[in-house]
């Protein structure tokens, strides 16, 4: 055998024991007369001895001969070791070798493999093996396993079912763009990589499985950025005969049992809140309640007092900072930049500073008066101390750039503790959402949720008005899951297409199969599904996902260390009878 205790397992009760140890080497420390040598595996970091009265001079000789990341297998006693190290947890031990091999040697690796390590994200990416063996990444991807065993755990003591879906399904044209697969055996043919298992699952409960979850690989060809990978996983759910209610029950009880199991944390509410209130008190349809700053209406106070900006708007809306009033200028012009940066988009911002003495300090005190501002904060709850930051403009602009300069000034004022969570559910969801570019509805989800009860006939009458029977999940400020009732009848199913701009014959060339399978008894259903790299990072108190995903893409979506994507060989584009016009 190669080994017979790991590098992290050996302690004060192993001295004397002869034992062998296999892994890498850490780093080693010639001093002439004495040579140590750390090797590491995935359990921890063992250090072995060698020395010129104890140690055979060939056995001396081979050890100085070790480099960073060798592959070693040594054999050894375990002894105490002379100067304890307590940050180790092998730390009182060390072995005395008695037999070296050398299994692999190794070039010097581009970076050191540290805890922290002098590799830029780049470099760490083209040689993520490498990277792999640094304890952040190693222990990310430990905390990620655990997480998804305590996920199969409590939906198995649920009597859910594990079942897998296809990989190779069908294109739809709703949604994010598909990645598409040629079919060799059917020419001009493509498969293409599921978004999600949506279709199967809701056909797993017309098939009687009641309840189903699947660990899944999901594929989705859009843009990317630091939470969003072109494949990420979801926990993937469904039930049969359920209502709303009874889904996120399942689902707060998931969470309570993952922030116990896995963060010993217990939460006592899931609050709830319908998607209207959230777009009017934060801005998104996913707020982060572990802090204030609760948007203030301020159109009924701040117009008609001859500031045209104002009377001009659609929306002014204010949020109060705590201890804002401290801010120099200087501070504050740095604000008003950052909101007219790009990325958010404002022309500018308002501010009032409330004094400690009671009063009010105004970049608009030519046109409001102290009893105004007055009303301002009170709208705001602005107190002493405190600072007002008012946007103005059309409301769905200005209410997504303050809620950025709310979660700005959050992240600045440390508001946002990785070790505090904070559920939220968001109900009610608009079926439809309106593009701007083409002026036609789509669905804001996907087009098999059911509408709220009664409200299936203002789809011809105000179709942006009809309430989705719809939920999700959020954390910390992120989504984490979402999902909704299910659309369970064939005729209803129709309708929906239909106001989808989907003619009867399209509708039954993609969706005739679902349609079909109404006709033979489907049960009312639902589901949800939790997106897992992204519950994972939160979990481990981070934003993105990737250092918690074994051989992630990068921005570009490129997997950097295997060079893809990548042009294919010819013969495989004749087999496949694709034809490449390089000139257009």
């Amino acid at each position: 055998m190669y080994r017979s205790h790991t590098c992290g397992e050996l302690r004060a009760s192993h001295i004397n024991k002869e034992v062998t140890l296999a892994g890498w080497v850490q780093k080693s420390r010639d001093k002439g007369f004495v040579i140590w040598v750390d090797v590491r595996d995935r359990y921890g970091v063992t250090q072995l001895i060698f020395d010129e009265d104890r140690t055979p001079k060939e056995l001396l000789e081979k050890a100085k001969t070790l480099g960073r990341e060798f592959v070693i297998q040594a054999t050894g006693t375990v002894i105490e070791r002379a100067s304890k190290n307590s940050k180790m947890e092998t730390g009182a031990v060390e072995v005395l070798v008695t037999q070296l091999e050398i299994l692999n040697q190794a070039k010097l690796p581009p970076f050191t493999i540290e805890d922290e390590t002098d590799g830029g994200e780049d470099i760490r990416m083209k040689y993520r093996y490498l990277d792999i063996r640094r304890n952040p990444v190693k222990e990310s991807l430990i905390f990620r396993h655990k997480v998804a065993m305590e996920v199969r755990k409590y939906l198995s003591d649920q009597e859910f079912i594990e079942v897998e879906t296809p990989y190779l399904i069908k294109s739809t044209p709703e949604g994010a763009r598909d990645f598409v697969v040629p079919s060799r055996m059917n020419e001009g043919q493509f498969y293409a990589l599921p978004q999600s298992p949506q279709t199967f699952k809701q056909l797993l409960m017309v098939g009687g499985m009641d309840k189903y979850f699947q660990i899944v690989k999901c594929f989705r060809d859009e843009d990317l950025r630091a939470d969003r990978q072109p494949e990420f996983t979801q926990i993937d759910c469904e039930m049969a005969f359920v209502e709303q209610d009874d889904i996120l029950n399942v689902f707060e009880g998931l969470t309570r049992h993952l922030l116990k199991e896995i963060k010993d944390v217990e939460v006592a509410m899931f609050p709830r809140m319908l998607y209207d209130d959230a777009m009017r008190i934060y801005g998104n349809d996913k707020p982060d309640i572990r802090f204030g700053m609760e948007f203030g209406e301020l159109n009924k106070v701040a117009q008609h007092k001859e500031f045209k900006v104002f009377n001009d708007a659609e929306l002014v809306v204010g949020i109060a900072v705590p201890g804002g009033a401290s801010y120099t200028r200087k501070e504050i012009d740095k604000l008003i930049d950052w909101v007219r940066r790009p990325q958010v988009g404002a022309l500018g911002m308002i501010y009032v500073k409330c004094n400690e003495d009671g009063s009010f300090k105004s970049s608009v005190d030519k046109f409001y008066d102290q009893e105004d501002l007055a009303k301002w904060a009170e709208i705001t709850g602005a107190k002493a101390g405190d600072l007002i930051c008012v946007l103005s403009g059309e409301t769905n602009k200005v209410r997504a750039q303050l809620s950025a300069l709310r979660m700005e000034l959050a992240e600045r004022l440390g508001l946002r503790d990785p070790k505090v969570f904070a559920p939220l559910w968001i109900l009610d969801f608009p079926l439809l959402e309106l593009d701007e570019e083409t002026g036609h509805y789509h669905a804001m989800h996907h087009p098999f949720t059911s509408p709220k009860s009664g409200q299936l006939e203002l789809l011809e009458t105000a179709p942006g008005e009809v309430k989705a029977n719809a939920y999700d999940l959020v954390l910390n400020g992120n989504e984490i899951g979402g999902g909704s009732i299910r659309i369970h009848d064939k005729e209803m199913q129709a309708t929906m297409l239909k106001h989808l701009g989907f003619t009867e014959e399209d509708a039954k060339a993609q969706f005739g199969f679902l349609m079909d399978a109404f006709e033979y008894g489907a049960p009312p259903h639902g589901g949800l599904a939790f997106g897992l790299d992204r519950l994972v990072a939160i979990l481990g108190g981070q934003e993105t996902i990737r250092d918690f995903i074994a051989f992630p893409k990068n921005n570009s979506g490129r997997d950097v260390m295997i060079d893809a994507p990548a042009a294919i060989d010819a013969t495989q584009l004749k087999e496949l009878s694709i034809k490449l016009d390089m000139d257009a």
